[in-house]
C-alpha cells in the first residue's frame, strides 16, 4: 500500500538517548555484578565449608568484590588434595619449566586486567600496577630457567669416596602470603615451590585475595596438573596455625607479623616441619635481590647426601 505524500514528508524525529545507570554516583561507575572469588582445591574453584564470605575493600573503603572464608575443613581439603598430586615432584624438572613458561605467557597475555585489579584493589597508580605485574612474570620466567638448574652437587668428602648432594622437593608446603604487593608476592613465593617440584597449598594477602583468586584462572589454563597449587583465602593468621599443625605439611613459609611467625613456629614443633618465617620484617618484593634466587630455590628443597665409595 502506498503511503500519501504528507507521510512521507513527515520529519523524522530522533530518539534521546537513554541515561545512564549508575550503582555508584559517588565513583561514576556503570552498575557491576556482585562477585564472590571462590577457593581453588584439586584444581576446581570450591565454595568455602563455612559458606561464609567477607568483603574486599580498596582504599577509599568501598567493597570491590567478595572473597570466601576459608576453615579448617578447607586447609584439609586442600592438603588431601596436594597429596594426591605426587607425580608433579617425580616430573622431569624440564616438564616443570616448560609448564611455569606456560603461565608466564598466559599472564602476559591478561596483564591490562591484572593491573587494573590491582589499581581497584590497592589504589596504587596504573604505572606501578603495570610495573608489580611485569615484573610477575619476569620472575616466573627466572624460576622457570631455574627448574631444571638448581639440582645439587657433587662433593669429594674423603679418599676414594664422592658424594651426590641432591635437591628433592619437601612435598606439601602451605605458604602464607604477606599482605602488600598481592600479585608479585603471591608469584614469588609460589613458583620457586613448584619449579621444585613441591605442591602448594596457599593462604594469599589477607586485604587483597582477588589477585590470587584471578591467578587461579591462568592456572586453569596453563596446564598445571590439578592438586599442584591450591588457594584458600580467609583469616590469614588462622588458616597459618592449621597449616603448621597439619601432619601432611612437610614445611610451612610464613610473610605476616611477629606473633603470627611466632605462632607458626610453635605449632610446627609436631611433626618437626621445616619453617621460614619472616619475623614481621619487610621485603621489598619489586627489588629482585630481596625476592628473588637461590635462597628461594633453597627453601624449596630439601638436600639428600649419597656417599659412593670407588676403587683405585
Amino acid at each position: 500500500v502506498g503511503k500519501s505524500a504528507a507521510a512521507r514528508e513527515r520529519p523524522v524525529r530522533k530518539l534521546s538517548a537513554l541515561p545512564v545507570v549508575d550503582a555508584d554516583p559517588e565513583r561514576g561507575r556503570p552498575p557491576s555484578i556482585d562477585r564472590t572469588a571462590k577457593l581453588y582445591i584439586g584444581g576446581k574453584q570450591a565454595r568455602p565449608d563455612s559458606g561464609c564470605s567477607f568483603s574486599v575493600l580498596d582504599k577509599a573503603g568501598h567493597s570491590i568484590g567478595q572473597a570466601g572464608v576459608g576453615s579448617r575443613k578447607d586447609i584439609r581439603n586442600a592438603v588431601e588434595a596436594a597429596g594426591k598430586a605426587g607425580a608433579w615432584s617425580g616430573a622431569s624438572a624440564h616438564n616443570r619449566a616448560q609448564v611455569l613458561y606456560f603461565i608466564a605467557e598466559n599472564l602476559s597475555a591478561r596483564a591490562g586486567e591484572f593491573g587494573a585489579r590491582l589499581v581497584a584493589m590497592t589504589g596504587v597508580a596504573a604505572k606501578a600496577a603495570a610495573e608489580e605485574v611485569a615484573a610477575a612474570i619476569r620472575r616466573i620466567f627466572w624460576y622457570a630457567a631455574q627448574a631444571d638448574k638448581f639440582d645439587g652437587a657433587v662433593h669429594s668428602t674423603r679418599a676414594r669416596h664422592v658424594t651426590l648432594a641432591m635437591n628433592e622437593p619437601w612435598g606439601t608446603i602451605g605458604i602464607v602470603c604477606p599482605e602488600e604487593a598481592p600479585l608479585l608476592a603471591f608469584v614469588s613465593l609460589v613458583m620457586p615451590a613448584i619449579a621444585m617440584g613441591n605442591r602448594v597449598v596457599v593462604v594469599p594477602s589477607p586485604p587483597h585475595p582477588l589477585a590470587a583468586t584471578d591467578f587461579y584462572q591462568v592456572l586453569e589454563t596453563s596446564d598445571v596438573p590439578v592438586g599442584v597449587v591450591n588457594i584458600v583465602t580467609g583469616e590469614r593468621d588462622a588458616l597459618a596455625k592449621v597449616l603448621a599443625e597439619h601432619d601432611d605439611v612437610a614445611a610451612v613459609w610464613y610473610f605476616g607479623s611477629v606473633t603470627g611467625s611466632a605462632a607458626v613456629e610453635r605449632a610446627s614443633i609436631g611433626n618437626l616441619k621445616a619453617t621460614w618465617v619472616d619475623d614481621g620484617r619487610p621485603r621489598r618484593w619489586l627489588v629482585d635481590a630481596e625476592a628473588r634466587g637461590r635462597e628461594f630455590l633453597r627453601r624449596a628443597s630439601q638436600v639428600k647426601n649419597i656417599w659412593i665409595p670407588y676403587g683405585e
